[in-house]
């Protein structure tokens, strides 16, 4: 799919993989919608690109119903999404308090998996209705799985069991939408230099670098964006969950 003057949608626009994706999109010149659940992040993100800030929480149907209907409305109907909305926080299944509560581990869910799919099955029926492009393409979902996914460490249970749905989901999306011309994949990032990560100490992000065989530091997000764009760009890439870790494996800790 040509990316220049495609109408872009990025949840978790705001910050880290999401603003670099969009970042990217935007200079490859798609007209971008970031749409974010802080709004002051989000105004600040949307002003530096430029771009469409809308505020969505992807969880609830009504509020990513709304936000579609903004972009379509100002922008056109999305031909490109890509999911980065998400959360990851550590908590044993069994700690010194006692069981993990199970509300914890039902917002992860909520936010990565329902989050995720609510946004696909929304978009998807945007993108069904336009036109088709060369070789038939209407559209392309991009969402971010992650290599915990595969090797989940202890204390993320909750991340990597949401993160894991995210990459199953891949396949029978893709399969099923295929119908309508619009592709589905999944990038599985591995350790990278989101704000999160920018918040712990130089010596431990360094220590974090060095444990990945090659290249021996932390993922970039302008990777994360560059292997979205090609996604986006080769029409053959579909049903797939693409590593970008530097052939790490993560420990059990």
């Amino acid at each position: 799919m040509k990316i220049e003057g495609q109408v872009a949608v990025v949840t978790g626009g705001a910050s880290g993989l999401g603003y670099a994706a969009a970042e990217a999109l935007a200079q490859r010149g798609a007209k971008v919608a970031l749409l974010d659940i802080n709004p002051d992040a989000l105004r600040a993100a949307a002003e530096t690109l430029p771009a469409l800030g809308v505020v969505c929480d992807v969880r609830k149907p009504e509020s990513a119903v709304e936000a579609l209907a903004i972009v379509t409305s100002k922008l056109g109907r999305p031909g490109i999404c890509i999911n980065c909305a998400g959360v990851g926080p550590a908590k044993r299944i069994l700690g010194k308090e006692g069981p993990m509560p199970l509300e914890d581990f039902a917002c992860v869910i909520d936010i990565n998996v329902i989050g995720t799919f609510n946004m696909l099955r929304l978009v998807a029926a945007e993108m069904a209705k336009r036109e088709v492009g060369p070789e038939g393409e209407r559209g392309i979902i991009i969402n971010t799985a992650s290599i915990a996914a595969y090797e989940g460490q202890i204390g993320q249970s909750a991340y990597a069991a949401s993160k894991g749905a995210v990459a199953s989901l891949t396949i029978p999306a893709a399969r099923e939408l295929a119908q309508f011309g619009i592709r589905v994949l999944a990038i599985a990032p591995g350790i990278f230099l989101t704000p999160m990560l920018k918040a712990l100490p130089e010596a431990a992000q360094q220590s974090l670098g060095e444990s990945i065989p090659f290249p021996k530091r932390l993922g970039r997000p302008d990777e994360y964006a560059a292997l979205a764009l090609h996604m986006i760009e080769n029409v053959m890439l579909n049903g797939e969950v693409v590593r970008i870790d530097g052939a790490i494996r993560l420990a059990p800790r």
